[in-house]
């Protein structure tokens, strides 16, 4: 009896390790995903001499790749002279 107590204690304590490590993962692409967005904006600044209107734009020209079925992707160009807003949230 005792040794099944322990035993599903020991399962609960990894499934609750194993969630708080895919949380911290998509945390993590998620910030990865972000820098990348804004490095292919100031690229294409640097190239082009303003910054994208839009995210496709980056996507179309510039070979930027996100998945955006696992991230939801805010992108905000306020003028063509300023960086834009990027906010990305794992879905």
């Amino acid at each position: 009896m005792a040794t099944a107590v322990i035993a599903v204690a020991l399962a609960a304590v990894c499934w609750l390790g194993y969630n708080a490590a895919c949380a911290n993962l998509r945390e993590q692409g998620a910030a990865s995903i972000r820098n990348a967005i804004l490095d292919s904006a100031m690229q294409c600044c640097a190239i082009e001499g303003s910054y994208p209107a839009s995210l496709q734009h980056l996507e179309d020209s510039y070979g930027l790749a996100i998945n955006h079925d696992e991230y939801i992707v805010t992108y905000e160009a306020f003028a063509d002279n300023v960086a834009p807003s990027v906010v990305v949230v794992p879905r």
